[in-house]
């Protein structure tokens, strides 16, 4: 994964911004998450200060990973599109502070760093907006699925077997 290392607090202060498109394979966290390595995120991150003088960097991400359906375990390719507000205090006290002050359930408060991995960010916003229980809305094959629903064995036709023997 390509480093790139910023001052949180510089970064919102100057109102800077970063883009750019990495490969699925180089988030390992994320890789470790997905049916196969394939894809790539493409991501944004803008800085500026809230109105209340807080640093506050707002943080994309979109782009299409593969996952595995828990229904009939197959690969299939899920749309990453989400975004997020963070907003940074100076240490654990200071972010507790902040998010009481807010009361906004939408934003995101972290402590931020004078030298931060933002592909750590990144990577994080996207293992956050991938789903709970990956599924296909309709799956392609679903005869497996019907044939161990048609199988159901009752519990009590086993009881009824021990007690026949």
């Amino acid at each position: 994964m390509n480093a790139l290392v910023i001052d949180t607090f510089e970064f919102c202060r100057t109102n800077s911004s970063q883009s750019g498109t990495t490969p699925v394979a180089e988030l390992t966290r994320l890789a470790k998450e997905c049916a196969n390595p394939s894809g790539e995120i493409t991501w944004e991150a803008a800085g500026e200060t809230h109105k209340l003088g807080i640093p506050q960097m707002t943080l994309s991400v979109s782009g299409t990973v593969q996952l595995v359906c828990q229904r009939c375990l197959q690969p299939y390719a899920h749309h990453l599109d989400s975004s997020t507000v963070l907003m940074l205090g100076k240490d654990d006290e200071d972010a507790d502070e902040i998010e009481e002050r807010i009361d906004d359930e939408s934003i995101d408060v972290i402590v931020g760093s004078r030298s931060m991995e933002l592909m750590y960010l990144v990577e994080d916003e996207a293992l956050l907006a991938l789903p709970q229980s990956p599924r296909h809305d309709v799956c392609p094959d679903s005869s497996l699925l019907d044939k161990a629903k048609s199988e159901k064995i009752s519990p009590f036709d086993a009881l009824k077997s021990l007690k026949s023997e």
